[in-house]
């Protein structure tokens, strides 16, 4: 793969971020939303509202506790079900035309107010008003809420992308801030980036064909955290860039329009030697990059490339956080970070100086790799590799375990969860190729490391499902599946006399299935409304 996705696929794939469809033709807006479509209107030039403008979600002043998540939902939802066609027949690649790179030129004047979709904003009566009063942020009037009162319906994915390879399995994917595309991480050392089939917006669900990556970046080895730039919107190309951190490499920033090294940061150690960080995370405002080692954090400036770090060491004589820093969260409210290492504890820190301000109990049976904050801030959701919970802590009594989900985590391997923009619902795989969801709200505010029970659970995948991600403002999830296969003892190619009997002596082999699938959690009356507005 690295001859198609290093250096030399950048140029070839940069065209097709600028192209749109190849021919040299200017790159096309994405299809517009049907009209009475709950997510914001359609503006003049066609491209849907909310995928025009940035997201200062970021900026948003955090709710109070449950707001927005007692949001009315409608009705049900389609059933699971496969794709419509074979994906492997489907190999029609999904090109950027929906990726709005011309809308960051042709389209300048929707920042300032001159005209498109910022022109009903000086009616002061027909705009609706947002939670916190953000006339940009997409309001709870706008948003479709997500609906598990089914299973989500498996709209398309990604399969052959990952089988040139043997056990090229994906570890994980990640929605981008504005919503437009999703990032993804596979074995082969190769982060992709999709972009969204125009054919969602439109609920034309029927001819969906299967997605192809517009961009690849190859890194040198074994890619150890990746994640995008928190204020990345398509409308600026100066902001559309991630972080990724490979073993015996420095972080490399790239530029997610041309797939392009924009900037190197090079921790050193004691002993001045190149090390490689194994968890990344931008702070909320972009300005700086956290990157995690043994027993110490390292702060780079965004704009400032090369080895000038801050060192913070997480353990101070002999006190305080000891393992490798293996995951980032940073507070929605406060500045506060929380950090997960693997000697199965997290701490909380302060954001302007490293100061550590509370060690949470040592409550997980491996070490962590995943935590996220509540969006009000009150709450810190943390899981293990070998553990079967997700513990929520309640950080205003950082010693207290509010409740725990139970979830199968049987390997080393980063499983990743997420949680809604309201913070309601919880979901996660897990290694049995499980996605589970939670909703938060049924629990007891005054529990005690009470069992929360999953209000859903559906087979995602036939592998492990390792990475989960809800759309930003859309009813849309994104999944990834896979995981290293060991055969089992015994096992060859050319035994298969004692098939029958030999097969009940050692545990069922897991069906690989390496593959993203995007699916829709919304009601499905939107998308009948929608079927029937494009018809006519």
């Amino acid at each position: 793969m690295s001859d198609s996705a290093g250096g030399g696929e950048s140029s070839g794939v940069s065209g097709s971020w600028q192209d749109g469809n190849g021919e040299g033709d200017a790159p096309h807006q994405a299809p517009a939303m049907p009209e009475g479509d709950i997510l914001g209107g359609t503006s003049e030039e066609g491209v849907p509202s909310s995928a025009k403008r940035p997201r200062v979600s970021e900026e948003e002043p955090c709710p109070e506790p449950g707001a927005g998540a007692d949001a009315t939902h409608g009705e049900r939802p389609a059933q699971t079900g496969p794709p419509q066609e074979d994906p492997a027949a489907q190999g029609q690649p999904v090109h950027s035309e929906e990726m709005p790179l011309s809308a960051g030129v042709e389209e300048e004047g929707h920042q300032d107010g001159s005209d498109g979709y910022e022109a009903p904003r000086e009616e002061g009566e027909t705009k609706p008003q947002d939670h916190d009063g953000s006339a940009e942020s997409p309001g709870e009037e706008q948003r479709l809420g997500l609906d598990f009162s089914q299973n989500p319906q498996m709209l398309t994915g990604s399969w052959t992308e990952h089988s040139n390879l043997p056990e090229n399995y994906l570890k994980g994917c990640k929605w981008a801030p504005d919503g437009t595309c999703i990032l993804t991480n596979s074995a082969d050392n190769v982060l992709r980036v999709y972009n969204i089939p125009p054919e969602i917006y439109s609920y034309n669900w029927d001819s969906l064909p299967e997605m192809s990556p517009v961009l690849r970046m190859a890194e040198g080895d074994t890619v150890y955290d990746y994640c995008w730039y928190p204020k990345m919107s398509s409308l600026d190309a100066d902001t559309c860039f991630l972080a990724s951190s490979s073993r015996d490499n420095p972080v490399h920033l790239w530029d997610a329009f041309y797939g392009e090294v924009r900037a190197s940061y090079r921790p050193y150690n004691h002993l001045d030697e190149l090390t490689a960080a194994h968890s990344l995370c931008f702070s909320p405002d972009g300005t700086q990059l956290y990157c995690g080692f043994d027993k110490t954090v390292r702060v780079f400036y965004t704009e400032r490339p090369g080895r000038d770090c801050e060192e913070r060491p997480t353990i101070v004589k002999k006190q305080g956080q000891s393992g490798i820093i293996s995951c980032f969260g940073f507070s929605p409210c406060q500045s506060v970070y929380a950090c997960g290492s693997y000697s199965r504890c997290a701490g909380l820190y302060s954001c302007q100086d490293g100061t550590l301000l509370a060690l949470l109990p040592t409550r997980h049976h491996g070490g962590l790799t995943h935590l996220l904050f509540s969006p009000d801030g009150h709450y810190l959701y943390t899981g293990g590799r070998k553990d079967p919970e997700i513990l929520c802590w309640d950080l205003r009594e950082p010693d207290k375990v509010v409740f725990s989900l139970k979830r199968n985590v049987a390997t080393n391997q980063r499983i990743y969860f997420d949680l809604d923009p309201s913070g309601r619902y919880l979901l996660s795989g897990d290694t049995d190729g499980m996605v589970s969801v939670w909703d938060t709200q049924t629990a007891p505010p005054d529990g005690d490391e009470e069992l929360l029970q999953p209000q859903l659970s559906f087979q995602a995948h036939w592998d492990c499902t390792n990475g989960i991600s809800v759309h930003p403002f859309m009813p849309l999830l994104a999944t990834s599946s896979g995981q290293r296969q060991f055969p089992s003892p015994g096992e060859s190619e050319g035994d298969s006399a004692s098939e029958g009997e030999g097969a009940e002596m050692w545990p069922k082999k897991t069906r690989q299935d390496n593959a993203l699938s995007l699916w829709w959690a919304g009601p499905l009356g939107s998308q009948e409304q929608g079927g029937e507005e494009v018809e006519t």
